[in-house]
């Protein structure tokens, strides 16, 4: 069905049929009722922080009270990016999303400062997210505000002795002209 169809049919329901709908459409499918959930109750600031513990966890991951052994750290970039995806889906405000993404390659940058990693994919996939994270920024015109931090991280990968520095300096170089 085309949209065009679609507006078509929704044109010709009453407004009792569109709320019945609607309310059948939140029952069966989640992520409607996730969609209206947020835009009738957005709680960013929770969501945000909640979402920061999450990928926080992939590289620090917390003991349990009774365990004898701390699980093992996971590294994996896919928690954020189903996360990131997610935001976007819902309509989050682009700032919540962008210091999500910066976050992300931060707390990496953090675990990679006092860990030895030996996959190049780590290197490969935290600069995908840079790369990532600097488009949104720009696309969504909010450069200024995180300016400093993509600097940082920039700065991070050079201190730290990434092979692939180069790499992040030359996007950095690109938003500094």
């Amino acid at each position: 069905m085309s949209k065009r169809d679609l507006k078509k049919y929704l044109g010709e329901l009453t407004k009792e049929q569109l709320e019945e709908q609607i309310i059948e459409l939140y029952e069966k499918f989640s992520p409607v009722k996730v969609y209206y959930d947020f835009v009738f109750n957005p709680k960013e600031d929770k969501l945000l922080q909640e979402s920061k513990v999450k990928i926080s966890h992939e590289y620090f991951p917390i003991k349990k009270p009774n365990a004898k052994w701390r699980p093992k750290a996971k590294l994996r970039r896919s928690v954020a990016q189903k996360i990131i995806k997610h935001f976007i889906m819902i309509g989050v405000d682009p700032f919540v999303i962008a210091d999500l993404m910066l976050y992300n390659i931060e707390i990496a940058q953090t675990y990679s400062s006092n860990n030895f990693i030996k996959q190049e994919l780590f290197y490969k996939s935290i600069f995908n997210s840079f790369e990532q994270a600097v488009n949104f920024i720009i696309s969504n015109g909010i450069l200024t505000e995180f300016k400093d931090r993509v600097f940082s991280i920039q700065r991070e990968t050079i201190q730290q002795k990434w092979k692939n520095k180069y790499d992040f300096e030359a996007i950095s170089d690109k938003i500094d002209l």
